[in-house]
């Protein structure tokens, strides 16, 4: 009897596991949000450097289990064909491996002359450890419930374009005689035909794994004096998404695209209203150089029904001013609580050295992500759309306010204190004080329970139940530094 008992279950859970056996996907109810593993899903998280496959020397196991302690469930990775000097921007980032430790997608050949170190690289022969790498790192991640954001470019640097295993004097083909600011364009189509040859390698290889998305190029004109021409530059990621949906149309399974908004709304590098183009990608709080912030995208791209993806933002601690976790907690906050799909946290904790990030002050940086990620799952979030007109009155001049809701059943607030950085609208720095506000809200008549939570640790600051007749009603915020998030619920 038990055993038939045993053999059911694992029947059911067999079935339902392949019933859940899909790539990540929208939400149908709410496309604004991901199905993953048969549920809805937010993507948070405070990643590396893009370098965990492509250098050797990362630990990315032992990265994983970090991101997977805290609850957070995506991570960003660069494919190979961009990567940095040794040491670039910060000490110990993963993304500029030692020559000896770098890993990518083509093979070397037995001609020596690689300007990085070593032999050039055979553009007509893959490096099966390179792939082997990269498909049990995305099988390590899922096992872990983290999704892997594929990135298959970066903008070139006058400094990575001569390293790039694309550039002629890196490979026997001789491919890649062009400057960095042309070689990401349609100008020339034997770099063109290698560019597109990786990306459909990389999709090909990937195609089995559930916990994937693809995504085109990172800042794809902004570097360069003068920078490519978003005409150009649109033209080039257009011709890739192409690519990616030609390589997948006869694959088992179907990824979502992720492409980078820059320059004006509906330019050549808005693809949002791209039917090919599942999720639309921000970078910074609202404008850094030609890319759309994510507080900007929320406002100006929400109505194409697809998630606002938020995947980078300063590079911590290096380019944040004044109380810099703090900085960094209240851009998630209001992304997240504002109706954003996906964060990512750029984090310079994470090295070779300590993949792990263990620090104290990471462990703050990632606490209040984790607090976030329990807010934000607390409520039926897929029912839930941004909403400003509930809060009628109280939020004080110069602070920031977003929130979702359900009329009438849940709402989500968050606000903060802070102004964005002198000369950037890429970060906050936040201004710490001691807060009270008075806020005014309206809500239809019902029984209602409101909790007021502090965002950089999760706890509950003070609950009230309490009947409402209709109309507004005063809610009076516990006294707070920086921050503060409010929840209601109908009873």
């Amino acid at each position: 009897m038990w055993k038939r008992i045993a053999c059911l279950a694992f029947v059911c859970v067999l079935f339902l596991a392949r019933a859940y056996a899909e790539p990540i996907k929208l939400h149908p109810a709410n496309p604004h949000y991901y199905l993953f593993n048969g549920q809805p899903t937010i993507l948070i998280t405070s990643a590396e450097h893009y370098g965990a496959v492509i250098n050797k020397d990362f630990d990315y196991v032992t990265y994983l289990d970090a991101l997977k302690a805290y609850g957070l469930n995506y991570t960003r990775i660069y494919a190979g064909a961009m990567f940095e000097p040794i040491g670039k921007f910060i000490e110990g980032n993963p993304l500029g491996p030692k020559p000896q430790s770098l890993i990518v997608p083509w093979a070397k050949s037995n001609v020596a002359g690689y300007l990085h170190g070593g032999n050039k690289f055979d553009l007509d022969k893959w490096d099966p450890a390179y792939f082997a790498r990269l498909k049990d790192f995305v099988a390590k991640a899922g096992e872990r419930g983290i999704v892997v954001e594929i990135c298959f470019f970066n903008a070139q640097y006058s400094d990575t374009w001569p390293i790039s295993p694309l550039y002629y004097e890196n490979n026997i083909q001789g491919v890649g005689k062009c400057d960095y600011q042309d070689a990401q364009t349609l100008k020339h189509p034997n770099v063109v035909q290698r560019e597109s040859d990786y990306v459909r390698k990389i999709t090909q290889e990937v195609n089995s794994y559930d916990n994937v998305i693809l995504e085109i190029c990172d800042e794809a004109p902004d570097i360069g004096t003068p920078p490519t021409p978003l005409a150009e530059a649109g033209a080039w990621v257009s011709h890739l998404v192409d690519v990616v949906t030609d390589a997948e149309r006869n694959l088992p399974k179907k990824h979502l695209v992720a492409v980078q908004v820059e320059g004006p709304v509906g330019g050549p590098l808005d693809l949002s209203g791209n039917p090919k183009v599942s999720v639309i990608v921000t970078q910074y709080i609202w404008q850094a150089g030609f890319q759309m912030g994510g507080m900007k995208g929320l406002e100006l791209e929400y109505g194409h029904n697809k998630p606002i993806e938020f995947n980078e933002t300063d590079w911590y601690p290096l380019w944040y001013k004044g109380h810099a976790i703090a900085d960094c907690r209240v851009e998630a906050w209001e992304f997240i609580v504002g109706g954003g799909g996906s964060f990512n946290h750029l984090n310079g904790r994470y090295t070779a050295a300590d993949p792990a990030g263990k620090t104290p002050d990471n462990a703050q940086i990632v606490g209040a992500l984790k607090s976030l990620k329990d807010f934000i799952y607390s409520f039926d979030f897929i029912k839930m759309s941004p909403e400003h007109d509930f809060v009628v009155n109280g939020i004080p001049t110069g602070a920031y306010c977003r929130g979702i809701s359900e009329t009438g059943k849940q709402y989500a607030l968050y606000h903060h204190h802070s102004k964005p950085k002198r000369g950037d609208t890429g970060s906050y720095i936040v201004a710490p004080g001691s807060y009270v506000e008075h806020l005014e809200l309206e809500l239809p008549g019902g029984t209602y329970k409101a909790d007021w939570v502090d965002p950089s640790s999760g706890a509950v600051l003070g609950s009230e139940a309490f009947i409402h007749q209709g109309g507004n009603r005063t809610f009076t915020t516990p006294t707070h530094a920086v921050d503060i998030a409010l929840r209601i619920k109908r009873s």
